[in-house]
């Protein structure tokens, strides 16, 4: 290997190091506890329509192994999943949420924690914008998430969308 190349080896691997301490001091408040992880969760995706969402964050709240898997059932009317990672899901929906306006809230949560593992059962509702009052999709996301010492990362969010003939559970839904 020439000193040349050692040398850009070594330059980049600086870089690639500050880059993530930068993002990691830029966004640690984002991922300190569940709770914070979770919001930030809702809230990388939601805006309305013509904003952009912070995508370096979206990553930065995901392990890098990271599976979203949404589940329902297709025109068959078939059950199956659809595995995307982090990077995919910004890739082929990204460009919709912006253009359309999208606002996922969350509505319920019920967290168990075991050592450095978490399993959230959040209930969401979804708006084109802010300012509608009546959800156009709602449905439950199991997310689960790792604690590495200093933060919370999702592992995974496997939903799935309410329909008629599976309404959410009353003890997923807010007290009245």
């Amino acid at each position: 290997m020439t000193k040349n190349a050692i040398t850009v080896i070594i330059l980049l691997t600086f870089f690639f190091r500050i880059n993530a301490q930068e993002n990691h001091d830029k966004y640690a408040d984002y991922s300190r506890t569940i709770n914070s992880t979770i919001d930030a969760l809702y809230m990388v995706i939601s805006g309305e329509k013509g904003e952009a969402r912070d995508w370096e964050l979206m990553r930065y709240l995901y392990h890098p192994n990271a599976m979203l898997v949404a589940t329902g059932k297709n025109r068959q009317g078939k059950v199956g999943a659809t595995y995307v990672t982090p990077q995919s899901y910004v890739e082929n929906s990204g460009k919709w949420l912006v253009e359309n306006g999208f606002f996922e809230e969350e509505i319920h949560r019920k967290v168990e924690v075991f050592g450095n593992i978490a399993q959230v059962f959040s209930t969401y509702q979804c708006f084109k914008s802010k300012s509608d009052t009546t959800p156009f999709m709602r449905g439950i996301n199991g997310i689960q998430l790792l604690n590495e010492g200093n933060r919370w990362r999702i592992i995974n969010i496997f939903w799935t969308q309410e329909t008629e003939e599976n309404p959410i559970p009353e003890a997923y839904l807010p007290k009245l």
